[in-house]
């Protein structure tokens, strides 16, 4: 029951956090890419307010046994960058520039506002499912492990 509710509190926590800085609004997160127009450095700032907690969280991890709702750490291994890496980067870029919603945004924009974030998502969904086809549903876990 515990590693549930901690899902549910980090998700409610994380997609109030997108809404209260603006994120899930497609226009400010274009704003942010369009660099030679009427540029809104709204985004900077947020991820830029993302750094501490993340550093803090980093450092309190290193320090621990096992999490607190886990049984152990699953991070992910470090790989080179790779030709798949790069697509996969560039495909997220260019879906991110024409929806202005990455995936959690994206997600949280279904509860403020279905009409914007409905394409992105459904989109993203049938992206993913392509990919299933294609590359079959081990995919994921292969390209995970080093």
């Amino acid at each position: 029951m515990t590693r549930p509710l901690v899902a549910l509190v980090s998700g409610l926590l994380f997609g109030a956090g997108l809404a209260v800085s603006g994120m899930v609004d497609p226009t400010r997160v274009r704003g942010f890419l369009d660099l030679f127009g009427r540029w809104d450095p709204t985004l900077a700032f947020v991820m830029a307010g993302a750094l501490l907690p993340m550093v803090l969280a980093w450092a309190i991890q290193q320090r621990m046994a096992r999490p607190i709702a886990a049984p152990s750490f699953d991070l992910p291994s470090t790989r080179p960058v790779d030709g798949r890496l790069v697509a996969g980067a560039a495909l997220f870029g260019v879906g991110w520039g024409l929806a202005g919603l990455c995936p959690g945004p994206a997600l949280a924009g279904l509860a403020l506002e279905p009409s914007l974030a409905g394409p992105a998502v459904a989109a993203m969904c049938s992206g993913m499912a392509l990919h299933a086809l294609v590359h079959g549903p081990r995919a994921r876990r292969v390209a995970t492990r080093p």
